[in-house]
C-alpha cells in the first residue's frame, strides 16, 4: 500500500455542490478496509513520538479519523461540532465562509491549560474552520500541536492560514 494508493480510492466528483467544484470523496476510500487502515496508520505513525494528549475532530468526517487516530495514539477524543449540538456548556468560535460567516462549538470543560492537542479533519481547503477549531483550542489554554488531514487542496492555500499555529499534515495532497 502506498500514499498513490490512497490517492487513487479518493474518488473526485465534478460540479458537487455547485458548478465548478471538483469534490474529493473520501468515502469510495471508507469504504475499502485496507486503505482505511492505511490511512490511519500514516498518521498514527506520524504522531506516535508526539505528546498528544487529545484528538481534536470537527464535524463530521473529522470524527470519522480523529476518533481511531485517538484510539490508536491512547489518547482522548474531543467533538467540535456545528452551534446547538453539544449538550452542556460550550464556547464557541465564528469564521469566515466565502459567503457569510460560521460558527462551531466546544464544551468548555473539554480541556484544560496546558494540554497538548492535535486537531484533524478530513481535508484542509481554505484553512478556515481548521483555524476557528485552533481558536477554541487556544481558549482554553491548551496547546495546539498539530493540525492533521486526509487530502490538502493546495491551490486554496490553507496551510498559510494554519502554519502560524502549528505544523500541518496531510497524508495526500491535491
Amino acid at each position: 500500500m502506498t500514499i498513490q494508493s490512497i490517492k487513487n480510492s479518493i474518488r473526485n466528483v465534478p460540479d458537487f455542490p455547485k458548478q465548478g467544484i471538483q469534490f474529493k470523496d473520501i468515502t469510495t476510500a471508507l469504504k475499502d478496509a485496507e486503505i482505511l487502515k492505511e490511512i490511519l496508520d500514516t498518521c498514527a505513525q506520524h504522531y506516535r513520538d508526539k505528546k498528544i494528549d487529545y484528538v481534536v475532530g470537527i464535524e463530521s468526517r473529522g470524527f470519522i479519523f480523529g476518533t481511531a487516530l485517538a484510539y490508536l495514539l491512547n489518547c482522548g477524543f474531543i467533538p467540535v461540532r456545528k452551534p446547538g449540538k453539544l449538550p452542556a456548556k460550550v464556547i464557541s468560535q465564528e469564521y469566515e465562509l466565502e459567503y457569510g460567516t460560521d460558527r462551531i462549538e466546544m464544551h468548555a470543560d473539554a480541556l484544560t491549560r496546558g494540554d497538548n492537542v492535535l486537531i484533524v479533519d478530513d481535508l484542509l481547503a481554505t484553512g478556515g474552520t481548521a483555524k476557528a477549531a485552533a481558536d477554541l483550542v487556544q481558549k482554553t489554554g491548551a496547546k495546539v500541536v498539530e493540525f492533521a488531514f486526509v487530502i490538502e487542496l493546495n491551490d486554496l492555500h490553507g496551510r498559510d492560514k494554519l502554519t502560524p499555529i502549528a505544523d500541518v499534515y496531510s497524508v495526500v495532497e491535491y
